[in-house]
């Protein structure tokens, strides 16, 4: 088995390129990420200057990596990169560890779900166990609730055995840790009477580590937080919560994929939902929320805004004032522009993005092509 090994090379990673296209599954797996440099990049891109702010590009992937998604800080500073390759899933999902400049293997042989025969990581959070935790959205591959939450089991920093720690989710999506409760937005959480549903479920530690929780799909199962109902427009995105965080008061917010509502929910002191309520935003409304974070310092979310090609900021102490850090029209993420954000992740002063370009109809971004990027700004 060929390992990536990533060159640095005056603070940027250079990888070498296979000439030949994988055969197998096991070629497509192991086959280098292609990683440039931000001035390789930025020198040929045709439209180098965004339309707001000034992504920059962090690392151009294969086709082998074809959609980087969730992000999650490890305890030792190295940020791990989920690849569900959702656009191409003939490719096979892995997830990706970043160090300093350089891209490389993480896991490249992630449990496929039973029935569909695939795995799908989305969003991932390290435990108060030090263990990795991962959603798996099953969705597009089956409408029959069969995403699950996993957990990687991390020794000496580095992945062992994973297995399934939650089943019989719709479509897993965002995962936060606050305390010894890990919090999912399941995207499709739908009930009886409301086929537009989604929700935010909640699990102990010490639950999870007694079994696989089997949920009950299409109830008000005793893990559902809240739910919530999305408003279906031109786009035809019935996706609801998907984003999740909490702010410096413990209070956790979501967005609707579908609609573009931002969601705050206040607990009460044995973890309960004690009130939710829409945000009213200030100045500019987002349409379409996709994976956010909270600087607790500040109280300011940063969240994709993955159908306008943008990067918007919320002022969570200032009435919700709403500005947008990076914008840019139908672009392939030349040069680190944006293209279809997803997720990002916030490390110091710095904001990682993933570019899922996988778009929906009415997207600003038209088509999932090449290059596979991902994108860096640098905050004041």
């Amino acid at each position: 088995m060929r390992n990536l090994i990533p060159v640095l090379l005056s603070g940027a990673l250079l990888a070498s390129c296979q000439s030949n296209d994988p055969k197998t599954e096991r070629e497509a797996v192991n086959k280098e990420a292609v990683v440039k440099s931000e001035a390789d990049s930025a020198a040929g891109s045709a439209a180098a200057v965004p339309s707001i702010g000034s992504p920059k590009l962090l690392f151009t992937l294969d086709d082998a990596h074809n959609t980087p998604d969730g992000l999650a800080l490890a305890p030792n500073g190295h940020l791990i990169l989920s690849v569900p390759n959702l656009a191409d899933n003939s490719q096979p999902a892995s997830l990706m560890e970043i160090v300093n400049d350089s891209l490389r293997p993480f896991a490249t042989n992630l449990p496929v779900e039973p029935t569909t025969k695939k795995a799908a990581p989305m969003d991932l959070a390290f435990g108060p166990d030090g263990n990795l935790y991962y959603a798996e959205n099953q969705y597009e591959n089956s409408k029959d609730f069969k995403s699950r939450l996993m957990k990687v089991q991390i020794q000496h920093g580095k992945p062992g055995a994973i297995t399934t720690v939650v089943d019989n989710f719709a479509l897993a999506n965002a995962v936060v840790w606050k305390g010894n409760t890990i919090y999912v937005t399941d995207s499709q959480w739908d009930m009886p009477e409301n086929d537009k549903g989604s929700a935010v479920l909640r699990f102990t530690l010490a639950e999870l580590n007694k079994g696989v929780v089997h949920l009950k799909p299409k109830t008000k199962d005793p893990h559902v937080l809240a739910t919530f109902s999305t408003n279906v427009n031109e786009t035809g995105v019935d996706n609801g919560a998907d984003g999740l965080d909490y702010d410096s008061k413990g209070n956790f917010y979501t967005g609707s994929f579908g609609d573009g509502r931002l969601y705050k929910m206040t607990l009460a002191a044995d973890g309960s939902l004690a009130k939710q309520e829409i945000l009213t935003l200030k100045g500019k409304q987002i349409p379409c929320v996709d994976g956010l974070i909270i600087d607790r310092t500040t109280d300011k979310m940063y969240l994709c805004n993955s159908r306008e090609n943008a990067i918007e900021v919320v002022d969570l102490r200032n009435g919700n004032a709403v500005t947008t850090l990076a914008q840019n029209g139908d672009t392939d993420g030349s040069g680190g522009l944006l293209d279809q954000p997803a997720e990002v992740l916030l490390k110091g002063k710095r904001l990682y993005i993933s570019d899922f370009d996988k778009p929906e109809k009415k997207f600003v971004n038209s088509k999932s092509d090449a290059p596979h990027t991902m994108s860096v700004i640098d905050l004041p």
